[in-house]
């Protein structure tokens, strides 16, 4: 396995979710979280679900490591009650650092099916988490079934660049999903254009449906992006992994590599048994020492969601994952 599981505990669970009466007390999960490294400080910004199956936004931070602790409360989502949609769960944070702004892709549930919104960093800077508390919405994507996007943490050609996981295929027992991954740009962040296909699953094999991970790492051989894929021909069990693929700096339309097995899989307990058993979902990923672009010997930190019920941690470097795109 690529990835290296540390703990083999779960880095958070339910138990670590404070109350926060009336709604959020004794919640039932936390997953799927998106990451950053800020002046040294790790924050992610997890699933959380309550009882009743709603969703919230709930920064964790750490200042050293393994030791993550919740903000007071959860994120301050504002701009949504103009948008003509009702709107049923906003979830899935994915962070990125673009010209020293902090943005978060989401996805929206709505009675027209899953939409993206593209959020700013609007909160106080002495919040604990970089101005995270607080998310003003900047535009959606767009008027198509989609989910897991992602902004890439620089322009490209002068644009914007956003991948996206348009919503075609029912998975057996699951949510709509998909089997393929387009780009999209923008100028200004507002309006955005379809520049086509960049990579779909495969058939018969691991990664038969997919969708990004954490948004794309920029290294010198490429962009190096984390997705996962689902296995959906083994009878009645969906199994979410990870992989990776490689793709071209200038034009990310173009696959320069890409993982043949995954780079992590359901096998530990609370991996294979939960809410959704086997899954690992990959979320966020922080890079040691933030560097624009990153060099082989860079270590990785992978925060996933497990069984949608527990978050875990993995580390690998950029070189291990490289030599793995092929």
């Amino acid at each position: 396995m690529i990835f290296h599981r540390t703990p083999t505990a779960p880095l958070l669970t339910r138990e670590d979710v404070p109350d926060l009466p009336p709604d959020l007390v004794d919640v039932s999960s936390v997953f799927n979280p998106g990451a950053v490294l800020v002046a040294g400080q790790t924050i992610l910004l997890c699933r959380v679900q309550t009882r009743g199956r709603r969703t919230v936004t709930w920064p964790a931070v750490s200042n050293d490591g393994p030791e993550f602790r919740f903000t007071p409360r959860p994120v301050e989502f504002l701009g949504l009650a103009d948008q003509p949609l009702t709107i049923h769960h906003n979830y899935d944070a994915r962070i990125t650092v673009c010209e020293d702004q902090l943005y978060v892709v989401t996805a929206l549930d709505t009675d027209l099916g899953c939409r993206l919104a593209v959020w700013i960093a609007d909160g106080p800077p002495d919040d604990d988490c970089a101005g995270l508390s607080r998310l003003q919405l900047v535009s959606l994507t767009g008027e198509h079934d989609t989910r897991n996007g992602v902004l890439f943490p620089r322009r490209i050609g002068g644009r914007y660049a956003l991948l996206e996981r348009p919503n075609t295929t029912q998975a057996a027992g699951g949510p709509t999903s998909g089997s393929g991954v387009r780009l999209l740009s923008s100028d200004d962040l507002l309006t955005w254009s379809d520049e086509g296909a960049v990579f779909d699953g495969h058939p018969h094999y691991w990664d038969e449906l997919v969708g990004s991970g954490p948004p794309p790492l920029e290294t010198e051989a490429g962009w190096l992006h984390i997705y996962h894929g689902v296995a959906t021909h083994f009878q009645s069990a969906n199994i979410y992994q990870a992989g990776a693929i490689l793709l071209d700096r200038d034009d990310p339309t173009q696959v320069l590599g890409r993982t043949r097995d995954n780079i992590l899989e359901p096998r530990l307990d609370w991996e294979v048994s939960g809410q959704v058993p086997n899954v690992v979902f990959p979320a966020g990923l922080t890079i040691a020492g933030n560097p624009k672009i990153a060099g082989s010997s860079a270590a990785l930190n992978l925060y996933y969601g497990a069984a949608d019920t527990v978050i875990g941690h993995a580390t690998t470097t950029v070189g291990e994952l490289l030599a793995a795109c092929r």
